[in-house]
């Protein structure tokens, strides 16, 4: 079996194609998810695409990607190239689109793992496969782990929803994830009431919550927590509650230094000579 992630990531969509995070982070050796990418390419939903609220930001992005063809061609050597531990995150409208997805990648040169979009805000509307009934979710699970190399990881994003939170996460790790990762955007709305995503500061607590829900039920289980990450504090707060890992996203659309600041005071931490 491959290395597990962490204990810092970078979240998906959070660190562009990683040309724009390079000149503030090192990327040699970094966890580092991709947006979301689907088979065929997406041009995203209409502007405003992005507006920030009190503590955080609500997006409706529209999963904009260039379509799985483009990223094996451009984004992901380049990435390879640059030494990233690269995370294709995926999403698609059927099943069988992301078993496709996940076959394609899984003979990809430098792919360490899959993280598959689960807890999209908004999944109907955008196209994507409904996976907001925890059954729904772990057969994507189990679709994509039948089509993707054994030894390396799949990770499945989660929605913080805190009624259905373990009961999906039990679901997919039966059905074959290595770890989940819970925290996602929230349904929101942006201002012009056109539905949306919540992330930031403002989802913290909830993700929080759910990660200390899901830890305590499945205790075996690998959980990467997510949500409102912006520091040191925010990060260790989570691994001490018994995350693997944590995944870094919208901090660094304000400071994109976060994931390297945070990635360096926990290994002087771990190591400290």
């Amino acid at each position: 079996m491959s290395r597990q992630p962490g204990p810092v990531m970078v979240a998906s969509g959070c660190g562009g194609t990683g040309r724009e995070l390079a000149a503030y982070a090192e990327l040699v050796g970094l966890d580092f998810v991709t947006r979301s990418i689907t088979l065929d390419p997406r041009p995203g939903g209409p502007a405003l695409r992005i507006a920030e609220s009190p503590s955080g930001l609500v997006n409706a992005i529209g999963l904009q990607n260039p379509g799985l063809e483009h990223f094996l061609a451009t984004e992901l050597p380049w990435l390879v190239r640059a030494g990233a531990h690269v995370f294709v995150s995926i999403a698609g409208g059927s099943m069988g689109e992301y078993a496709d997805l996940a076959r394609r990648l899984g003979r990809a040169p430098g792919v360490a793992g899959i993280e598959i979009n689960l807890g999209a805000p908004h999944q109907v509307g955008e196209g994507l496969f409904d996976v907001r009934e925890p059954y729904h979710a772990a057969s994507v699970v189990a679709a994509v782990r039948r089509e993707f190399p054994a030894n390396l990881p799949v990770l499945a994003k989660l929605r913080p929803d805190l009624t259905r939170v373990v009961e999906g996460a039990r679901g997919a790790v039966d059905a074959g994830a290595s770890a989940v990762v819970v925290g996602n955007s929230i349904p929101a709305a942006m201002p012009d009431g056109r539905p949306g995503g919540l992330s930031g500061p403002a989802i913290g607590p909830v993700s929080l919550r759910c990660l200390v829900e899901v830890v305590s039920a499945l205790d075996h289980v690998a959980v990467i927590g997510a949500g409102g990450v912006s520091s040191v504090e925010d990060a260790r707060r989570l691994l001490d509650l018994g995350a693997s890992a944590v995944q870094i996203g919208t901090a660094l659309l304000h400071d994109p230094t976060t994931v390297a600041r945070v990635r360096a005071a926990l290994t002087r931490e771990e190591d400290p000579l």
